[in-house]
């Protein structure tokens, strides 16, 4: 069970309101964009190769289902299209129910109102051997790291310091966590960071 995050070097990793959404989500997320192995998951040729590019792609083939939190879907599914880039079932942590959706290429939508544990149990089982990832945003980040259902979380660090924006290191809102970091790799875009979550 994996966490993967974006954040600046100052820690921020969303807007804390519609307005600071775009401009946050550009200058954490601006190193991921041109990749080439990005692209190839949005049906696009082209793109940078490289050490980011091939740690994204390594990271992203591991996963066999992903949480999101409701925010993130209602921002992002008109943009995703019918053929998303997620090519997995998708459990959206929500309080509002829906019918699950199907869209091209494996990807599904399916909204669970339990709680952010039991839209964790979901995906594990959807994903059968493989891992899952808690794509965000930013609340279900942290909704995942208090309650527990956190393994291993693996950090982008975007070369920016943007002071205006929403922590996702809050000990308020993730509780009190102690990490190992098993691996630190220079990438041309961002310095990539994995961390045991430690029990």
């Amino acid at each position: 069970m994996s966490k993967i995050v974006s954040v600046s070097l100052d820690g921020i990793a969303g807007g804390r309101n519609e307005e600071e959404f775009w401009p946050v989500h550009s200058a954490v997320l601006g190193w991921l964009f041109d990749l080439a192995s990005w692209r190839a998951l949005q049906g696009m040729d082209g793109g940078r190769d490289g050490v980011d590019s091939r740690l994204w792609q390594v990271q992203f083939e591991q996963f066999g289902a992903q949480v999101v939190g409701r925010s993130m879907f209602d921002y992002g599914v008109e943009a995703w299209g019918e053929t998303p880039p997620f090519h997995a079932p998708v459990l959206t942590n929500t309080t509002r129910t829906g019918e699950p959706i199907e869209k091209l290429g494996g990807t599904s939508y399916t909204f669970i109102t339990d709680g952010i544990e039991a839209a964790v149990a979901a995906a594990r089982e959807a994903a059968g051997d493989a891992d899952v990832l808690i794509a965000g945003g930013i609340r279900t980040a942290q909704l995942a790291l208090r309650a527990g259902v956190v393994d291993e979380l693996a950090l982008h660090v975007a070369p920016v310091v943007l002071q205006a924006g929403a922590r996702l290191l809050d000990g308020e809102a993730t509780g009190e966590l102690q990490l190992r970091c098993t691996e630190a790799v220079p990438g041309e875009g961002a310095v990539h960071l994995r961390y045991d979550v430690l029990r």
